[in-house]
């Protein structure tokens, strides 16, 4: 009921502040005569009192100080009102003084204008703070009274607490601020006491806190680990504050605040990348990504922008995500000339269509088959998008001299144990073995340029498409159950753009045919990962939520392996990345078992042979909970049934 009063008229606010004005006055005069009614004389104060309220009308339409609505009173309501009250006083004092020299009746003493001013803001401001207050606590008396720690007394955590305190939804109790920096400890803003970060369970206890709301945008990582376990542990939410950039003229809402998802927990040190030298290869080039609509291609394509790139062709195959692409680009209005190319890499002449028409100077290959699942029932289309894909577009990249070609690749390349990693590290071995070719072949046929081709490999990226913390979230919003294939499964987890970060670094240190690994971290078990996720739903895993094991996918590890260590990589002079060592592979072989791989793939009843061919290229391909592990019995018989096919 409370809430449909309607707002009080202005003309009335408006005539309650002439009131106040012509009490204070009257007050006033009462003080300077010692609070006695003996020398004050009525006719003179009447007259005086006309006279304020005629200027105060005056200024207070002037200011509109009665334009605001009460209940929401702020500091600008505040300071108008303090303008007001120095005006009508400075213009009354004028008229004491002129009234004074010439000898007119009209007079104001300085004392009496003194405390008149004091009390006039006082009131003014006092009777508007106790109606704001009145309304607040009428409208959240019936609602559950929450109690919320900030961490980061910044002007961030400052803004926090003035938006939570206009929020008419809640009824929200502002416990503490809390903060590292020992120099803010102990100070007070607007009542509020800061703390530090060691407190937490003191406070957390003492008050019964229900949230706890992140603003502080430098976080480290493991600090924010460490408050979340902490919060998960004593059942208090974990909010976080959106990014600046994000809020509207300089303010965001309570709907803004989210709560904290898994991908800011599995973050880490922010990666430093050489920009000026990227900048320097980049900028006005023309660049051809592969995959551009893809979850990497995509990332690659915004990191490109900005390093002022010519142009940016954006090949994929998918036609909606690839026009979905374009309208983002589109409304980030960009000066790079931006083109989309619809087709297929394993299309010859498609592709040399795309070549011929804007002949780029770089090419970042992103296109590719990456569920292992899938690729293991279609183990064809693994080896004609990924091998005979990357093998199209590297020959291409030869016959109109692209500086640069980088490949992405994946960890699933290193022993690969199902179809798509072995595909992976086929192409790997093609684009290293092409390189090397053109250098021995440099001299006799008199070439002045190469192209340098460059593979990066890393894991699994946060928030791709089909990556398992989409599909937990959607598990954990239907109610369960989630799904894990084992309970000692480890996954190697990074962000998106910092994989595509690593890409373009990479790219541009590399001097041709290295195969660059990148610093994934320590690997993440995925079981965790699910009961951690449940737990920030607000949910209990085993109770609200079940956890399925449902066994090893085919072709699936339990681990996954990237050769970080130092016995099997060189060191580069970024930390992240570092140069695999593999062997080499001579490129007229590679070339004659490639035709018969590609023959097997397009057979239909190829597919075991098909395979068999490649474990006989990629020795260390073992497969694992594969129809295909029949194949890993004999290595001798596997060899002579290719040959005999062959």
């Amino acid at each position: 009921m409370f809430r449909k009063l309607s707002i009080v008229p202005r003309w009335i606010i408006f005539l309650i502040d002439l009131a106040i004005c012509g009490f204070s006055f009257g007050f006033s005069s009462l003080i300077k005569h010692n609070l006695t009614f003996a020398g004050i004389n009525l006719h003179d104060l009447s007259g005086n009192l006309l006279i304020i309220l005629l200027i105060n009308s005056i200024v207070f339409i002037n200011f509109r100080t009665y334009a605001g609505i009460i209940r929401y009173t702020g500091v600008q309501d505040a300071l108008r009102i303090c303008y007001a009250i120095a005006m009508s006083t400075s213009v009354l004092f004028f008229i004491s003084l002129v009234a004074s020299n010439s000898g007119g009746a009209l007079f104001f003493s300085n004392v009496t204008l003194i405390i008149y001013a004091l009390f006039s803001f006082l009131f003014l401001i006092s009777y508007r703070v106790l109606v704001k207050y009145a309304f607040s606590y009428l409208r959240n008396y019936k609602m559950d009274r929450k109690h919320v720690i900030i961490y980061g007394a910044g002007e961030a955590g400052f803004a926090t607490k003035r938006v939570l305190e206009h929020d008419t939804t809640n009824n929200v109790n502002i416990v503490a601020f809390l903060d590292d920096d020992l120099r803010k400890v102990g100070k007070v803003v607007d009542g509020i006491k800061i703390q530090h970060i060691s407190d937490l369970q003191t406070i957390s206890l003492a008050n019964n806190v229900d949230e706890l709301i992140i603003a502080a945008f430098n976080l480290h990582p493991s600090k924010k680990n460490e408050l979340v376990d902490f919060c998960l542990d004593h059942d208090i939410t974990v909010l976080n504050v959106p990014p600046v950039d994000k809020w509207i003229n300089g303010r965001f809402s309570t709907r803004q605040l989210q709560t904290i998802k898994i991908e800011d927990l599995l973050e880490r040190e922010p990666i430093r990348i050489n920009n000026e030298e990227i900048q320097n290869q980049i900028k006005n080039k023309r660049i051809l990504v592969t995959g551009a609509a893809g979850s990497i291609g995509s990332e690659i394509v915004r990191q490109l922008l900005k390093f002022d790139p010519q142009t940016i062709v954006l090949c994929d195959q998918a036609e909606t995500p690839l026009h979905q692409m374009e309208l983002e680009l589109q409304d980030a209005k960009t000066k790079t000339n931006c083109f989309s190319f619809l087709g297929d890499v394993t299309n010859y002449d498609r592709m040399e269509e795309l070549f011929n028409l804007f002949e780029p100077h770089y090419v970042y290959h992103a296109a590719a088959y990456k569920h292992v699942p899938m690729m293991e029932l279609c183990p064809s289309e693994a080896i004609l998008t990924n091998v005979l894909g990357t093998k199209i577009m590297a020959d291409l990249a030869i016959k109109h001299k692209v500086q640069r070609f980088v490949m992405v690749s994946t960890d699933k390349a290193v022993n690969p144990t199902n179809v798509m990693g072995a595909s992976k590290r086929l192409a790997e071995t093609y684009v290293q073995s092409l390189h090397y070719h053109q250098i021995a072949n440099l001299a006799n046929n008199n070439h002045h340029t190469t192209t340098k081709f460059i593979t990066t490999r890393f894991g699994n990226v946060l928030g791709s498409n089909g990556s398992v913390i989409i599909r937990f979230k959607e598990q954990i919003e239907k109610g369960g159950p989630v799904t894990v294939t084992h309970p000692n499964i480890t996954r190697f987890f990074m962000t998106i753009p910092e994989a595509c970060q690593l890409v373009l670094e990479a790219g541009s240190m590399g001097k041709g045919g290295e195969i660059f690994v990148f610093d994934m971290g320590k690997p993440v078990p995925i079981v965790d990962l699910a009961k951690k996720m449940i737990r920030l739903y607000g949910l209990v895993p085993g109770i609200d939520v079940d956890i399925k094991y449902t066994g090893l996918r085919p072709g699936e590890k339990l681990y996954e392996e990237l050769l970080t260590d130092s016995e099997n990589t060189l060191p580069t002079y970024h930390e992240k990345i570092m140069i695999a060592k593999v062997r080499q592979n001579h490129l007229d072989d590679m070339l004659h078992h490639f035709e018969d791989l590609f023959s097997l793939a397009k057979q239909k009843d190829g597919t075991m042979q098909m395979v068999a061919k490649m474990k006989e290229l990629v020795p260390e391909f073992v497969s694992n909970n594969s129809v295909f592990e029949q194949l890993d019995g004999d290595k001798a018989a596997v060899i002579e049934m290719n040959r005999a096919v062959s």
